[in-house]
């Protein structure tokens, strides 16, 4: 567990370094934490990192990439349907970490073609959002007048 989390440590400060210069900003933490899952589990599955040794840190990075892939698309979904899709979002995640984890590939799809369908099906539209936004703007403008 020591060479994972240094390993995220190194590859955030690397990503972090290489934000100021790239046009397009990664979140350093969530690219040290996804990177460091992958390397392991290539390591692992080329037969190069013993199995016993590297699968539960790289489950548990995978988890957390799951979790926070979730929070990142969080936004872009209905939010009176949020909490019903974020639990299938993460459990099939999870189910889909699994079968990758244990090279189970048919719960590893599954898994992303339940999380890629329960997302297209709870997504909002543009429109819906600036809707959203634009009456919310609209009542705090209304509160503002009616303040003093």
């Amino acid at each position: 567990m020591i060479i994972a989390l240094l390993s995220v440590l190194i590859l955030t400060g690397i990503v972090w370094i290489l934000n100021k210069k790239l046009p397009v900003k990664i979140c350093s933490i969530c690219a040290g934490v996804s990177l460091t899952w992958f390397w392991m589990f290539l390591g692992m599955l080329l037969g190069k990192l013993l199995v016993a040794d590297y699968q539960v840190p790289t489950a548990i990075l995978a988890g957390g990439t799951m979790v926070g892939l979730m929070s990142k698309l969080e936004e872009s979904i209905k939010v009176k349907f949020v909490l019903i899709w974020k639990t299938i979002f993460v459990l099939s995640g999870f189910a889909a970490v699994y079968g990758l984890i244990t090279n189970q590939w048919t719960i590893l799809i599954i898994g992303i073609i339940v999380d890629i369908i329960a997302t297209t099906v709870f997504k909002t539209h543009k429109t819906e959002k600036e809707n959203s936004d634009f009456k919310r703007l609209k009542e705090l403008k209304e509160k503002m007048k009616n303040c003093c």
